[in-house]
């Protein structure tokens, strides 16, 4: 088969391909929060089985792309990404109609898989198409295309809930994945011109494995991506009970503020494009892990003081999502870079190691909550900071001394 990239994509075909491809992962989350609590009384749900409807999304993300990533190194990458995105449409129009909390799980569980294609997918194409530098610059512009789907999220998901009721929000999660899914048909081209044919043998499979998980700028890399998403999803999983239930606001209030938490992630990627030209990779981590840790501070002093303002709330963690939008570009594109020949496998690794982390997260977070051990709004200052606390050891140490390869792996062979 012929995998040479016959009408080469332009620039920003390629960054509009990009930002839908990883837009699906704030639409799968980010349009139903708002109706999670609707939801959960209206199938008769427990809180704890609420907060698996987000978790089983990303333990399914997570580890399907260790799956979807040697698919891809060996059949390429148009092929996958029409395959997961196809079964994440599937998937949403079942979780939109499901009839039990535990279909539902089971629903969202398989549209976690499908996704896991989509995020992996899109890492891979960039490493395909771009050195590490560049490659740094069209991840933010990506990422800034995902923020501006996350803008709109939601407040879309707040009316919908609002005024159509949960199962509207959830079909809007269906709706965009098919307009992703003719997107993907007509205009992806393929972008990996040397598939490797060995990429499925358990003998290459593993030895690459082993290379990816034995380099030291993966590891610190990947972290950063890893912690940092681990604040982020604190905020997500606890945001809609802490904003509606604790404080007061309304379904559309509550998506205001995620469209608030969204433009600040964009202005994130903008700052990081800015930075990495000034500063470098790695010194622009570090300056975003401070702003990280001063953001996880502010929310954890808010929260113990039991401040009654969502502005109390939402400006210290508007500072962390800022600091999210400069950490993912670089920690995302520097943990595949030294992998030129397998960079769906580190890709995959990559997003493995940070959704299974999300996954320990949300499961510890449900835990304490329901046995009444810490309350929502505490959770949500103290975890958020525990993980900025995190991304700024990683910065400050590791990533200074290990967070640029000096020369890409060579193939396993």
């Amino acid at each position: 088969m012929n995998h040479s990239i016959q009408r080469p994509m332009s620039p920003t075909l390629v960054v509009l391909l990009l930002s839908l491809l990883m837009g699906l992962q704030p639409i799968a989350t980010d349009l139903y929060l708002p109706s999670l609590p609707d939801l959960t009384r209206s199938l008769s749900g427990s809180m704890a089985q609420a907060q698996l409807t987000l978790t089983s999304l990303l333990l399914g993300f997570g580890l399907s792309q260790l799956v979807w990533g040697p698919l891809s190194d060996r059949y390429g990458r148009r092929p996958i990404l029409i395959t997961g995105v196809s079964l994440f449409t599937l998937a949403s129009i079942g979780a939109a109609l499901a009839g039990s909390m535990q279909a539902l799980i089971g629903w969202r569980a398989l549209q976690g898989m499908a996704m896991g294609a989509s995020m992996m997918g899109a890492r891979a194409v960039i490493r395909d198409l771009y050195q590490p530098a560049d490659g740094a610059r069209v991840m933010s512009k990506a990422l800034g295309g995902l923020g501006l789907i996350a803008c709109f999220s939601g407040p879309l998901g707040g009316w919908l809930a609002q005024h159509l009721g949960w199962r509207a929000a959830l079909a809007g999660v269906a709706l965009f994945g098919a307009a992703v899914l003719v997107m993907l048909v007509w205009r992806q081209q393929e972008t990996l011109q040397q598939p490797d044919r060995e990429a499925l043998k358990p003998a290459r499979l593993l030895a690459n494995w082993k290379l990816i998980l034995r380099h030291p700028t993966f590891w610190c890399q990947a972290m950063i991506s890893a912690f940092s998403f681990g604040g982020l999803f604190t905020f997500l999983s606890l945001a809609t009970f802490v904003f509606s239930r604790d404080l007061g606001l309304s379904q559309s209030a509550f998506g205001l503020v995620m469209f608030s938490m969204s433009l600040l992630y964009i202005s994130g990627t903008f700052v990081c494009r800015r930075l990495l030209t000034r500063l470098g990779l790695r010194r622009t981590i570090a300056v975003a892990a401070g702003l990280s840790l001063t953001g996880g501070l502010g929310l954890a002093l808010a929260t113990w003081l039991e401040l009654s303002s969502a502005w109390a709330v939402a400006l210290p963690f508007g500072l962390y999502i800022m600091a999210h939008g400069i950490h993912q570009p670089c920690a995302q594109t520097g943990s595949v870079a030294p992998f030129p020949q397998a960079a769906g496998a580190a890709s995959a690794w990559s997003g493995c190691l940070a959704m299974v982390m999300a996954f320990g997260n949300g499961q510890t977070l449900g835990w304490l909550i329901s046995h009444d051990w810490i309350t929502p709004r505490l959770a949500l200052g103290w975890g958020v900071l525990f993980w900025a606390v995190l991304v700024a050891l990683n910065a400050w140490t590791a990533v200074q001394r290990y967070g640029e390869a000096r020369a890409p792996l060579k193939r396993v062979g």
